[in-house]
């Protein structure tokens, strides 16, 4: 598993699209075969990664947003498991 650090700048790899599915109330990861189904909080962390922001600015954007969740730590894993099925590159 390739580890993330704050200065990594994940995006979304171009054989998916990332979006909002009315039908299924959630955001979702299209590719060619499919869709993957995602919870709310991976969504909110695959909006923000753009290719552009480091994992440390999306973290504090985050923590900007829900100021008494405690999220670094699942941040990290969760870009580090995205990477590992394909989702995000680095």
């Amino acid at each position: 598993m390739k580890v993330v650090s704050r200065d990594s700048v994940p995006g979304i790899n171009p054989m998916f699209r990332l979006q909002w599915e009315e039908a299924q109330d959630c955001h979702v990861l299209l590719y060619p075969e499919g869709m993957v189904k995602l919870s709310p909080s991976a969504g909110e962390i695959l909006k923000l990664c753009d290719g552009e922001k480091s994992v440390g600015t999306i973290i504090t954007g985050l923590k900007e947003q829900y100021p008494d969740t405690e999220l670094e730590n699942d941040v990290l894993k969760f870009i580090e498991e995205a990477i590992s099925h394909g989702w995000l590159h680095i």
